[in-house]
């Protein structure tokens, strides 16, 4: 951010990479790796935010950092209702409406995480101090004052859909349903949301090695496991190609995997019920663990049924430590990605972020490297990565975060705008990260990593404060993991 903001002191414009065109035309602008660092600890890793249709350079270049080319308020204040289950959530709200939009905000923590939020304050001393930033707790109570106050001008949730409709529509029931026919909200101000998400991995065929495999499937396990699967982008449905070879080679390794992740306490509430609902009473699925102190075994629910539309984890988000597997199409690559793009696009909720998993020797394939970036183009997320768990994009804090557009109030699916995006570039229509099929060192997400708290830490002290001489600690840890 602290160099964006200098981009735009010197240039009057904000910092991006090369610009290229989708395989629809589309405009195209790299925004990862941000320097030379970036590139040499993401080996093989680039970040493309693709453009609406008819965005132009010139009018990407124009419109870039709105706030600060044409401030469009005299001032604003704007709730933002922290996310309960990661710490660094809403302080990057905090930053995208304060220094992207040039907003005053009032943070209200989530009970869940509450106790960060005296950390938040030290942090942010300087701000608050000057009257740009206030933290406040609190419950639902609180929330439900806080949105209706008239000193709120805007509000920024990030959770999920329900209390998004709560806050609009009123508690759910009739008269929530007849409030959305008439399109008579309760809430009037200005909105922008990051909600849920029933999150693919769309495993495309290709001459996959045992090693590949696994490696695929420790990522897979890892971006289903992290933060106890309480994650809005968490790997929730598994979309393989029907009559795959590799499948019960694939889903082996897989539960081999999960047999040597320990269960995690299931501390978000009502996980409990969600987790009895997704299972159908602990009477489906394969369990992983053992329930005790709080813990819940992970469990993989295979064989769904894809033309099942009624299916629970296909229509709603668990937000619990379930994992669903199905198949469609046919081995044949081409047919193979219309059915999982036509699947995920029509029968799964939400907007938020999708995976496709690519074999290196597919994309050197002229037709099949086509038909990659076709069905790219045609997922209806927010992002998509490629050999990689979406949920990297928010640790990197750099590229925009958000749903697809083109939700409705009433319709929300997974939200409205978009968070962190550094470049503030608009006119997004998604974010595509590509990495490559395998890597070392290994990903921290990989719960097979040994260094993690090591190399997190490096890394943080990079991030804070970029120099070279911090580089080759993080490279250490990173290789000892």
């Amino acid at each position: 951010m602290c160099e964006q903001l200098t981009s735009l002191k010197k240039t009057g414009n904000t910092r991006i990479g090369k610009i290229g065109k989708t395989i629809d035309e589309n405009l195209c602008v790299r925004v990862f790796p941000a320097g030379v660092i970036d590139g040499m600890l993401f080996k093989g890793v680039t970040v493309d935010v693709h453009l609406q249709k008819g965005v132009t350079a010139d009018l990407m270049a124009h419109s870039r950092a709105p706030f600060y080319k044409r401030p469009d308020h005299n001032g604003t204040v704007v709730l933002v209702l922290g996310a309960g289950n990661l710490a660094m959530l809403p302080v990057l709200d905090v930053i995208t409406k304060m220094f992207n939009e040039g907003k005053v905000c009032m943070l209200k923590m989530n009970p869940v995480n509450a106790y960060i939020g005296p950390f938040i304050e030290k942090a942010f001393a300087s701000a608050i101090d000057q009257g740009f930033l206030s933290v406040v707790y609190g419950g639902a109570e609180e929330g439900k004052y806080l949105v209706k106050h008239d000193g709120i001008d805007e509000i920024h949730i990030t959770g999920s859909d329900k209390t998004y409709d709560a806050i609009v529509w009123g508690p759910p029931g009739p008269d929530q349903e007849k409030r959305k026919a008439s399109d008579s909200p309760l809430i009037r101000k200005k909105i922008t949301s990051e909600l849920g998400n029933v999150s693919p991995i769309i495993i495309t065929p290709g001459p996959y090695t045992n090693r590949e495999l696994r490696f695929m499937a420790e990522d897979i396990v890892g971006s289903f496991t992290i933060n106890s699967s309480y994650s809005c982008c968490v790997t929730k449905i598994l979309v393989l190609p029907k009559g795959w070879e590799n499948r019960e080679a694939f889903l082996n390794i897989l539960t081999e995997i999960l047999q040597q992740v320990p269960p995690r306490k299931a501390y978000y509430p009502g996980t409990a019920e969600r987790y009895d609902f997704f299972t159908q009473g602990g009477t489906r699925g394969s369990y992983f663990g053992t329930a005790t102190d709080g813990a819940l075994p992970w469990t993989l629910v295979t064989g769904l049924d894809p033309e099942n539309g009624q299916e629970p984890l296909f229509t709603t988000e668990s937000f619990c430590l379930v994992l669903g597997e199905t198949a469609v199409g046919s081995s044949d690559l081409l047919d193979f990605l219309d059915k999982a793009v036509d699947f995920v696009n029509s029968r799964l909720w939400g907007t938020l972020s999708a995976a496709l998993v690519v074999h290196p020797k597919t994309t050197k394939d002229p037709r099949s490297n086509a038909a990659i970036e076709r069905a790219i183009g045609r997922l209806r997320y927010g992002t998509v990565c490629v050999n990689a768990f979406p949920g990297m994009m928010t640790v990197l804090g750099t590229p925009p975060w958000g749903a697809y557009p083109g939700s409705t109030q009433g319709d929300i699916q997974s939200g409205k705008k978009w968070v962190h995006n550094r470049a503030m570039i608009e006119g997004i229509e998604k974010v595509v990260a590509r990495f490559p099929l395998t890597s070392f060192p290994k990903p921290a997400y990989f719960p097979s990593h040994r260094t993690k708290h090591t190399m997190m830490r490096r890394m943080t002290a990079l991030e804070e404060k970029s120099s070279w001489p911090k580089v080759p600690g993080v490279v250490i840890a990173a290789m000892m993991g």
